[in-house]
């Protein structure tokens, strides 16, 4: 950390007037702490040095770590305060800040955020703020600085005008967003399942269409149903009663597979002649119709 203080302040000497004297060490370490403490004040050395390692999709993670902003996907203050302070490190990233420029930087942007938010700052007061909080830079040896005075006086310009298009711009929207409640709105779904009704066997009944005429007319047809069973009634449900010593007959009992077709032939066949009959009927008076009209089309 101080190696990297030591070179913002070389890189700061660099712009001081030659003519200047040199300032004596007391006043030079004093500077250091100074920038030290403004600098570091948000992020660490580390944290900025890890950031800086990072494509855009690893400073939003790595941010969600450092500043705990776990919820950002369920909560939309988490969420703004993430993309503000992810879109302003890459901002100054892509703007060639040094290391120490850009934990100064993320300190001013936490500085105006906490403004708004713990002590409810309105925007001209958040933006006299920020002018204290400027005081000093481009100067050799200000009387008054906000310990940011590694920034150069360009750096300082493009700072303010990103946080104009960005911060200041949309104030009442940060406004309503840290003091203004909102509704918690759940979102739901009613499903409605159909449950399969009990059966009196331990399993469900095989298809008729799946086993033999003969098996399923022995052991399946005669399993009593569970609507023949019970029946409702004004003063409950009952069991049906039956007569003693009558069973349930099959009417099908006593006849095979070819019997059954041959009726089924039969009936089928009896049934198709009356169609065939009845068509026909009505294609000859059709066409008796339509004879008529030709001849009186033809004598017309």
């Amino acid at each position: 950390m101080f190696g990297v203080a030591r070179v913002a302040a070389r890189w700061r000497d660099k712009d001081k007037p030659k003519e200047k004297e040199k300032e004596s060490p007391a006043v030079q370490e004093e500077v250091i702490k100074l920038d030290e403490t403004m600098a570091w004040k948000f992020l660490s050395a580390d944290q900025i040095n890890t950031l800086l390692e990072q494509d855009i999709a690893g400073v939003q993670k790595q941010l969600e770590l450092f500043l705990d902003l776990t919820r950002h996907k369920t909560s939309l203050k988490e969420a703004v305060v993430l993309d503000y302070y992810v879109s302003g490190f890459w901002w100054a990233k892509e703007s060639d800040f040094a290391a120490m420029q850009i934990a100064g930087f993320m300190t001013v942007l936490n500085l105006l955020l906490e403004n708004l938010d713990t002590q409810h700052m309105t925007l001209v007061e958040n933006i006299e703020e920020l002018r204290r909080t400027m005081a000093g830079i481009g100067l050799c040896r200000p009387e008054k600085s906000g310990g940011f005075d590694f920034f150069t006086i360009d750096q300082a310009k493009a700072i303010v005008g990103y946080l104009e298009i960005s911060f200041f711009q949309h104030y009442a929207l940060y406004e309503y967003l840290f003091h203004s409640p909102r509704e918690e709105l759940v979102i739901g779904d009613e499903n409605v399942v159909e449950l399969v009704k009990p059966a009196d066997a331990p399993f469900p009944a095989p298809l008729e269409e799946g086993l033999a005429c003969d098996i399923h007319s022995t052991f399946i047809a005669l399993m009593p149903a569970a609507e023949d069973v019970v029946e409702e009634t004004e003063g409950g449900i009952q069991p049906e009663e039956q007569p003693e010593g009558e069973t349930a007959v099959d009417p099908l009992t006593g006849y095979c597979m070819d019997d059954i077709k041959s009726v089924l032939g039969e009936v089928t066949t009896e049934v198709m002649s009356n169609l065939q009959t009845e068509i026909n009927e009505k294609l000859q008076m059709q066409e008796e119709a339509y004879s008529l009209r030709i001849e009186k089309l033809k004598k017309a």
